[in-house]
């Protein structure tokens, strides 16, 4: 009882823990650090320090921190970065102290800056091999970073020291910025009102830019959106295991007290007495696995909530507080309840009755059950066992229910993380090619001749020239990227551009088809809900006045530059004359050709050029990492649960009929097949029990992961979710014997070993 309390305590800690850190991790971030609802910066030339404070008292304004010298820089890591990258510009604030009014930073790693020649980068806008001791450039400045940090509320990609920031915006005059909590935050319309109110009280034009809270949210949640639905069910499992399995070990254990019930009656105890007695009984072992299961619950949680935390962008992610006391408290009444039903039942039956312990046979039906299957051409032994579970249906059932959750957890378990691995490769249409070459290589020496030149692409001709001329070569393509005004659309989108034979082009279409004439593009899910665009229509592309229109054919499947990149030919936006990014090539090999060897050749071969060739990795998701490695303990938890339902289960199955197993060994059955016989009446019930679980997974499954793709704005492909092949299925519906004959072989053993003496001393 100690053990079964304890891992579903345990389980339930965990997947309601997880259940409530998916619903609002930014909000309790937000709350926790005093988020700034709206923050705005200033013109240093138009505004005094004095007069953008004064804004603090501007209507509507509850409480306000700043204001702080603000410049935007470019840093460079002294180490090498990846090829092609170039450093994004970052906000950097003067700031003396962490602590304030409003945005009350989080430390997630060393300390705050507190001298000239120190810096604390946010913890998402840390540049390539620049964390903690790193030392990074910025106009000149070199600075060590001491620490990385986290602001909820997005107000600065990195802080120095007040003084610091001079140096940094080279003699100019600093920009200022002013955080602010106001007194109504909850629509648009209240943070614009509050953000009037401000710029009101500043000389006209003095603002010049302002961030609400509300746009942080937003992309905050569309990080988490696909955690909650796998993790709801997940959660729901568990309860409903949890509560199953609670009730069948207490049950069970009460059950077994029958006897002992019926001497309590006939010493005078009241059945209301009985049955109290039997709840403390229950109690003392239940309360000792509870505690221990919310330790192990929140030890469990640790490095888990370490990984969710990293994907929601939030400082922390904690099991809280009332869920460590509301779920042993509901563990306990649970353990209350069940154990009182059966003590009372007991109790309420007559004296005679209850103290009466006879064979555990089940009676006619089970000899006449014994009967049939004893015709069977098995062993013994198995047809025993193959019986065994009608003479307790009740307990079978229980047994059934108990296994039923947990095949559905693994199958369910199964398929979710085949279709990651999936939407992992599949989203990713950039992956094309065995071999990809980058234009722009890190430094390097090179033997036979100059050194690669750092952030100076190499000519896409030469590259190409060298490709083509290499032995194994296939089909080879080039894709740029760049980002393009889009009509109806904010801000634009990015573009990538291809060159050459795309028939290695690894894509994956939700609909419609890949762009095969000029004028024709692709597009992802967002892309198209974004603009309000279908398979058909046209989308108009703009660059400095010049215009094309290509015509939308299909929806890709791409997760890649947050679901908006249009895809399409080069000679297709070639009138636009865009400036692009450093071109990338994607080689396929011919068959027979050794993918490694051949990027050693070519690497070797486009060094001089300046260009860099490797064997094409698959993309690397935090999001998907933390997802598997909340499935695998989710998985194995609900699996403990379900083996410890059969384990109490079996337990008591054998306890009943411990007379007929001295009667069978007094036969001439040996231990091996009383094993066997043990086993095969659960193999028997995990079975079925696989049977019905494992379309009832594939079911959650099949409902679960389209909520979870529209959940973050895109379409998952049908064929990214039918990953149940006919040999997988017929492997997952093993999962129940392999479940139940887990839990079954401890008490197997016991029965094996009971001498046959002691098996016949039941009268």
């Amino acid at each position: 009882m100690v053990l079964t309390t304890l891992l579903s305590v345990a389980s339930a800690v965990l997947a309601l823990g997880l259940l409530v850190a998916s619903g609002a991790p930014f909000d309790r971030a937000f709350a926790r650090q005093h988020g700034a609802h709206l923050t705005v910066r200033f013109d240093g030339s138009a505004v005094t320090p004095e007069q953008a404070a004064a804004t603090a008292r501007a209507s509507g304004v509850a409480a306000a921190s700043g204001p702080f010298a603000v410049t935007s820089v470019r840093l460079t890591a002294d180490r090498a970065a990846p090829p092609g990258f170039a450093p994004p510009p970052l906000t950097v604030v003067g700031r003396a102290s962490a602590a304030g009014a409003v945005d009350a930073v989080t430390l997630t790693e060393g300390r705050w800056a507190t001298a000239p020649g120190e810096i604390v980068l946010e913890r998402g806008s840390e540049p390539p091999s620049s964390g903690s001791g790193a030392r990074v450039t910025a106009g000149g400045v070199t600075l060590t970073v001491v620490g990385i940090a986290e602001s909820v509320g997005e107000s600065a990609d990195a802080w120095v020291v007040p003084g610091q920031l001079t140096a940094l915006a080279g003699g100019r005059r600093p920009a200022l910025q002013m955080l602010y909590r106001l007194t109504d935050a909850d629509t648009a319309a209240d943070v614009t009102a509050g953000q009037k109110a401000v710029a009101g009280a500043v000389p006209a034009g003095a603002v010049t830019g302002s961030r609400s809270y509300l746009d942080v949210r937003e992309t905050a949640r569309a990080n988490t959106a696909a955690f909650v639905p796998f993790v709801t069910a997940f959660a729901l499992l568990g309860l409903a295991m949890s509560v199953l399995v609670i009730g069948i070990v207490v049950s069970g254990a009460v059950g077994a007290a029958t006897r002992r019930i019926g001497i309590l009656k006939s010493l005078g105890f009241t059945p209301f007495q009985v049955g109290r007695a039997y709840v403390a009984q229950a109690l003392i072992p239940g309360t000792v696995g509870a505690v221990l299961g919310v330790a192990l619950g929140n030890v469990l949680a640790v490095p888990l909530m370490a990984e969710v935390a990293e994907v929601y962008g939030t400082t922390e992610v904690l099991i809280p507080l009332w869920v460590d006391l509301a779920v042993p408290a509901g563990g306990l009444a649970l353990v209350a309840a069940t154990a009182f039903g059966p003590a009372l039942r007991a109790a309420r039956l007559p004296t005679a009755t209850v103290l009466r312990v006879g064979p555990a046979t089940g009676g006619g039906r089970s000899r006449a059950v014994r009967g049939l299957f004893g015709r069977l051409p098995l062993p013994r032994p198995v047809t025993l066992g193959l019986a065994a579970p009608f003479a307790r249906p009740a307990r079978a059932a229980s047994t059934a229910a108990a296994v039923t959750f947990g095949a559905l957890a693994v199958t369910f378990a199964v398929g979710l993380g085949s279709t990651l691995v999936a939407v992992k490769t599949d989203g990713d249409p950039d992956r094309g090619g065995d071999v990809t070459v980058h234009t722009v290589a890190v430094p390097r020496g090179n033997p036979g001749g100059p050194a690669a030149l750092p952030g100076r692409p190499a000519d896409p001709a030469a590259v190409t020239a060298a490709i083509s001329g290499l032995p194994g070569t296939g089909s080879v393509y080039r894709t740029a990227r760049t980002q393009l005004d889009v009509a109806g659309l904010k801000g634009g989108a990015p573009l990538v551009a291809y060159e050459g034979d795309t028939a290695g082009s690894r894509h994956t279409m939700v609909s419609g088809r890949w762009f095969a004439a000029p004028g024709e593009a692709v597009a992802a899910t967002r892309f198209l809900r974004a603009t309000g665009v279908r398979a058909g229509d046209t989308v108009t592309l703009s660059e400095q006045g010049r215009t094309v229109r290509v015509r939308i054919v299909g929806e890709v499947f791409d997760l890649g530059d947050d679901g908006m990149a249009l895809r399409t030919a080069a000679a297709s936006v070639a009138a636009l004359h865009a400036r692009y990014q450093p071109a990338e090539f994607a080689v396929t090999v011919t068959d027979g050709t050794d993918a490694a060897r051949y990027a050693e050749n070519l690497d070797a071969a486009v060094a001089p050029l300046g260009a860099e060739a490797a064997v094409t990795e698959g993309s690397k998701s935090s999001v998907i990492r933390a997802m598997q490695a909340l499935i695998v303990m989710l998985t194995l938890m609900l699996v403990a649960v379900a083996c410890l339902g059969v384990l109490n289960t079996v337990v008591l199955d054998t306890r009943d009929r411990v007379r007929d197993l001295g009667v069978f060994k007094a036969l001439g059955m040996t231990p091996r097949q009383t094993v066997a016989q043990v086993l095969t009446s659960v193999g028997a019930i995990g079975l079925v029990s696989g049977l019905v679980g494992v379309p009832l997974g594939v079911a959650l499954h099949g409902r679960v992961m389209p909520a979870m793709g529209r959940a973050v704005g895109t379409t998952i492909p049908p064929a990214d979710i039918d990953v149940y092949g006919t040999p997988l299925l017929v492997l997952l519906a093993t999962a129940g014997v392999v479940i139940a004959t887990a839990g079954a072989l401890l008490p197997a053993g016991w029965a094996a070993r009971t001498a046959t003496a002691r098996a016949l001393r039941a009268e």
